[in-house]
């Protein structure tokens, strides 16, 4: 139950929820501290006035919860709290449990209304300081949210579960301990007071005591109160909306904007919920289980990890003794390595237990609070948060994935000292006479007909010369880095034949090879230069090595897919790699096969389908960008992201440069990505969307997207730079 204590704490003032209130977005707040992080935006700003203005902007911008600020050009909602952009930027403050919370404007004004009735300023904006979303409040204000009575009545357990022994309730200074409860007083006594204020005498007498473990047990089993509808507080709720997933009474379905929904019985679905959530405990309580059973083996890891390392480290010394003075140095080097291999077996072992430790603790405290609100006999309340507990069950069993479960480290030391036959060289040491040694090599010849160049990749093909005797036992292939540097070696193995990805475009390389065997390395072949292409692959077939000399005269385009290999597992491909949507909710990405770093790249992606109005992002990025957010969020990704109506540039969680115009089904991306300017511009419909999206790009970045289930798109590569694009450049 301790490990559940997070789950019922206030995101904003750190302690236990009162009267909470369920937000769009599933978080709960504090009614008070809900109160207390309004912000009132500007009157020019509120949909009324927006509305009254005729600027045409519909209602459902304001209305959409999925959507973040509609306020600042300069912050989409994504990133921390700033302020609007017509109103005085306050600095954030941290609640007890590290969530950043943005304070009121101003002091809330002397009232003795409670918090719930207070009234509320016009065009007042909450932020859920977990998600960060961003809602205007209606003309109910607070009182709009729904209640959740499911988490009060888990805390209300939880807290009489911390609590010590009963006390008596009639004890004048230090109460006593409770002996026994009065079902119909309601009252926890000790026997003086019992005798003294409870006598089983006269009406008394037909009154039942039980012992208070059983009367808290009463107490907590009482009826609870009726949830009744937010819109209609007169009304029970008796059904549930299927499109909405929220319990309504009779009155929405009736005059409501539940009219036209499916709805289904309230009674049936509750069950359904119920039976789901039980499911998908069943799978993390496995999980929970064989976690326990790794942590078991991984304290066993220590413990013989311990005992190997005393003993290797006493064969060690023994062995080394018995080289006398003239190896205790050497003796001191090999303990030392033997040290430096069991502290690190012991920090990988002990790393992951206290990973494994951590993520065991959350995962139980889950479970322990999902078990709680399956106790709970409210259907409307239990409704309210059902999905959300789902979807938190599923992703934190999918944290348990293949290889999490598994050691990092042997409990073996790979090393072994043997030294037999060194006493034995110490022994027989004496001059000898020197063998000659056998011939290295010939020197290997390049076959320039089978060598080529294809997008950024080269492939090399060589042969041992004709009337060579000698054998090879293998080949280094060696590169230099494409601007005349320091050669380095990108192959050693006994094959003819490499292909080296990865290089830049547009450069030129210089390529050799060698021979070696057991008696040395024989002399370089002639060096051989290749020039990559100007794009990212031509319209032709791979050129061979004869062409490679006008290889600049050749019409270079881009032409790559998606990559599987480092897309996140939440992708889903299709159209030869051509087309992507994505399995999760939240937004994951997807890298190009191909990386530029030199040159001018045009490519399209087109919108197949677009859903609930998502957020997906365009641009570029690093091979090591984050593949479980939005693209941009971190410092890896340049991108543009954009709904149905507008769309920001991000890079590492900066909004900038918000641009009226967004996407829909059927609607085209254009990325244009000038290295030779260092620049990257978006395009929507063959329209340039804002300015110059970013400058001063440099290095080597590969196309990518990030997007969620309610979007797919298409990649279309081999594309020409735009014309007005190609002219604009030249005049400059």
């Amino acid at each position: 139950m301790e490990e559940m204590e997070e789950e019922l704490k206030c995101p904003v003032c750190g302690s236990f929820y009162r009267e909470p209130i369920i937000l769009p977005c599933s978080h709960n707040l504090c009614q008070a501290c809900a109160r207390n992080i309004l912000v009132q935006t500007p009157e020019s700003e509120s949909p009324q006035s927006r509305r009254a203005s005729g600027s045409g902007v519909s209602d459902y911008d304001y209305l959409d919860l999925d959507k973040m600020s509609l306020y600042s050009e300069a912050d989409s909602g994504y990133g921390s709290y700033g302020g609007f952009a017509s109103a005085p930027t306050t600095p954030c403050q941290k609640s007890p449990n590290g969530v950043r919370v943005f304070p009121p404007a101003m002091p809330p004004p002397a009232t003795h209304l409670s918090p719930a009735l207070a009234p509320v300023p016009r065009n007042s904006c909450i932020t859920c300081p977990q998600c960060h979303r961003s809602l205007i409040l209606d003309d109910r204000g607070l009182r709009g949210f729904p209640k959740n009575r499911v988490l009060e009545g888990v805390i209300d357990r939880y807290q009489q579960s911390k609590a010590a022994a009963l006390k008596c309730q009639l004890c004048e200074k230090a109460p006593k301990e409770a002996t026994v409860m009065c079902e119909q007083c309601d009252v926890f006594y000790c026997d003086p007071c019992r005798l003294r204020c409870h006598p089983p005498r006269g009406p008394l007498a037909k009154h039942r005591l039980v012992p208070p473990a059983q009367g808290r047990v009463s107490r907590r089993l009482s009826p609870r109160k009726v949830s009744t509808c937010t819109d209609h507080e007169l009304e029970n709720h008796s059904m549930y909306c299927v499109q909405c997933k929220m319990p309504v009474c009779y009155q929405c379905l009736e005059e409501g904007k539940h009219s036209s929904h499916e709805v289904k019985a309230l009674g049936a679905m509750w069950k359904l919920h119920k039976s789901q959530l039980s499911q998908a405990l069943n799978g993390l309580s496995d999980r929970a289980k064989e976690a326990k059973e790794f942590l078991v083996q991984l304290r066993n890891m220590v413990q013989q990890i311990q005992e190997n390392s005393v003993e290797f480290e006493a064969c060690l010394v023994a062995q080394c003794d018995a080289l006398i003075d003239a190896l205790n140095r050497r003796k001191a080097q090999l303990l030392a390595r033997v040290n430096k291999e069991h502290e690190h077996k012991l920090k990988v072992v002990r790393d992951q237990i206290s990973h494994c430790t951590v993520k065991l603790r959350q995962t139980t405290g889950l479970m322990e609070y999902c078990l709680e609100v399956i106790k709970e006999n409210d259907p409307s309340g239990f409704l309210q948060i059902s999905d959300a507990l789902i979807r938190r069950v599923h992703l934190t069993e999918d944290q348990w994935g293949k290889g999490t479960l598994t050691p990092r480290m042997t409990t073996d030391f790979d090393l072994s000292l043997d030294n037999s036959p060194l006493l034995q060289s110490i022994h027989q040491l004496d001059f000898v006479q020197v063998k000659a040694s056998s011939p290295v090599p010939a020197i290997p010849i390049l076959q320039l007909e089978e060598c080529c160049t294809h997008n950024n990749s080269a492939t090399l093909s060589w042969k041992q010369p004709p009337l060579s005797t000698v054998p090879a036992e293998g080949y280094i292939l060696e590169l230099d880095d494409g601007n005349g540097g320091q050669f380095r070696e990108v192959y050693v193995g006994k094959e003819t034949m490499c292909t080296v990805d990865g290089l830049h475009f547009n450069s030129t390389y210089n390529a050799r090879v060698k021979a070696f065997n057991k008696t040395g390395v024989s002399q370089y072949s002639k060096t051989l230069v290749l020039q990559t292409s100007e794009g990212c692959n031509f319209e032709t077939q791979s050129a061979p090595y004869s062409q490679l000399v006008d290889i600049k005269k050749l019409l270079a385009v881009a032409w790559f897919a998606f990559d599987p290999g480092s897309a996140h597992s939440d992708i889903i491909f299709s159209n030869d790699n051509l087309t992507v949507t994505c399995s999760s909710y939240d937004d994951r990405v997807v890298l190009g096969k191909t990386g530029f770093s030199k040159g001018v790249h045009y490519w399209e992606l087109t919108i197949d389908r677009y859903d609930n109005h998502p957020d997906p992002a365009f641009g570029v990025a690093r091979m090591d960008v984050m593949k479980d957010m939005m693209l941009g969020k971190d410092d890896k990704a340049w991108a543009m992201y954009v709904d149905n109506n507008r769309s920001w540039f991000m890079h590492n969680n900066s909004h900038t440069n918000r641009t009226e115009g967004g996407i829909a089904k059927g609607a085209t991306i254009g990325v244009l990505l000038d290295l030779n300017r260092k620049t990257l511009t978006f395009f929507i419909n063959d329209e340039q969307q804002g300015p110059i999206a970013f400058e001063n790009v440099e290095g080597l970045f590969f196309p990518a997207v990030s997007l969620n289930r309610n979007v797919q798109v298409t990649l279309h590569t081999g594309l020409p730079v735009p014309d007005f694009y190609s002219s604009r450049a030249s005049i400059a």
